[in-house]
């Protein structure tokens, strides 16, 4: 008996089903998506516009500029850890220690500038190498003995603190006063230079998109339709442009959201566009599957938490800039459940194989929305709490039921 083609394949696989041409197609293709739990980030979005229409009805200020500018400087921080708790969940794992990660990095990037007077530059490398080498302890240390990602990460949560304790010393707070260093949560571009960074962003996006598409096409392999493709796209930077209007109008660029786009751009890319990122969701979906097929997987965990510690680390030394001073409570409190809230409140699947770094944007958003609109109103931190509490509770259990509408439809 021969193999089938490639046509009957995508005619027995319902996720293989390409969108039948006009306003029709796109309809059944939305409901069919929609039966399988696959419509990606859009439940987000819509609860994202939900949440900032509340807000903005409660308090007309919630959607100013000023506010807005605000808002996207309270979670650079707290959204670049979650990118890389984004990476840990795509393998199914899970990272524990990554708030206690951030506060190290970020005390020993203080401590080498502040204390020894070592220069900006060289400061913060040696924070970022300091989240790369926790990141690579804990990945070589689970695949060599076969430790639970649970349990050592844990561990690292309690140790790192303790060693984040023992460098900041006795003062037990040290204070940022380099330029450069508190320059990257206080520089604003001009909107001269805002708008070369869009079109720049735009230009590369488009590129990459259609490159990808030719590759696909070149190998045989079944396409998004251009329909959807430009459709996404079109939003994508529309949004982009929105954003950067409304900073134009206050301050201009934050730097640290262009760090912070950047570094979710950059992964993005990197899990979709690569080798290593197709063998990311392929751990992720099934880690045996995937060393039969010949992937290094215990590469591939080393690598995955080397990239995540090092994400923590940046986000702690872009906390510490926005906060000017390193203290014994950075990285600490809701730092990590918030890191990982977002990542699973954006779309980020829990069970592993499936998920964007765009998921850390987005919760990120969610959250911090949440959080700066509550402040407005003055309400207490118990009701903030509690309000997270349900979101992400929400945001897990739409994911559980997702996971059971592919396994349907796969069956099927």
């Amino acid at each position: 008996m021969s193999a089938p083609s490639t046509q009957q394949a995508m005619a027995v696989d319902p996720r293989l089903i390409q969108d039948a041409p006009g306003l029709k197609g796109a309809w059944q293709g939305f409901l069919r998506r929609l039966s399988q739990g696959e419509l990606g980030s859009l439940p987000v979005i819509i609860g994202l516009c939900v949440i900032w229409l509340i807000f903005y009805i409660a308090n007309d200020r919630f959607l100013s500029a000023v506010n807005l500018t605000n808002l996207m400087l309270q979670i650079t921080a707290m959204g670049t850890i979650s990118a890389g708790i984004v990476l840990v969940l795509l393998l199914g794992d899970i990272d524990l220690s990554a708030g206690a990660v951030s506060g190290l990095s970020a005390a020993v990037m203080a401590l080498l500038n502040v204390k020894m007077g070592y220069g900006a530059v060289p400061s913060l490398l040696a924070g970022l190498a300091t989240g790369a080498a926790i990141g690579a302890f804990h990945g070589m240390w689970m695949t060599r003995f076969r430790v639970p990602p649970f349990v050592i990460t844990l561990a690292g949560l309690l140790g790192w603190q303790g060693a984040q304790l023992f460098v900041l010393g006795n003062t037990g707070t040290v204070n940022l006063n380099d330029p450069f260093i508190i320059g990257l949560a206080g520089t604003f571009f001009e909107p001269v230079i805002a708008w070369m960074v869009v079109a720049l962003i735009v230009v590369v996006h488009v590129a990459t998109v259609f490159v990808e598409r030719r590759r696909r096409e070149a190998a045989g392999l079944p396409l998004v339709p251009l329909r959807s493709t430009v459709v996404r796209m079109v939003f994508t930077h529309g949004a982009l442009v929105a954003a950067v209007a409304v900073f134009t109008q206050d301050r201009g660029l934050p730097l640290a959201a262009l760090i912070f786009g950047g570094v979710v751009l950059v992964l993005e890319l990197l899990i979709r566009h690569t080798r290593f990122g197709r063998h990311t969701f392929a751990v992720g979906g099934n880690a045996e599957a995937a060393r039969r097929a010949g992937i290094r997987v215990d590469r591939v965990r080393v690598t995955i938490f080397t990239l995540a510690s090092t994400m923590a680390a940046a986000g702690g030394i872009l906390a510490a800039s926005r906060l000017l001073a390193v203290n014994q409570s950075s990285g600490s409190g809701d730092v990590l459940l918030n890191a990982i809230a977002a990542a699973v409140i954006g779309g980020t699947s829990l069970f592993g194989g499936r998920g964007s770094a765009w998921s850390a944007l987005l919760g990120a958003l969610v959250i911090g929305s949440i959080s700066n609109g509550m402040d407005l109103l003055a309400l207490s931190s118990s009701v903030k709490f509690m309000v997270t509490g349900a979101v992400l509770l929400v945001a897990a259990s739409i994911d559980a039921l997702s996971r059971r509408g592919r396994q349907a439809a796969g069956r099927a």
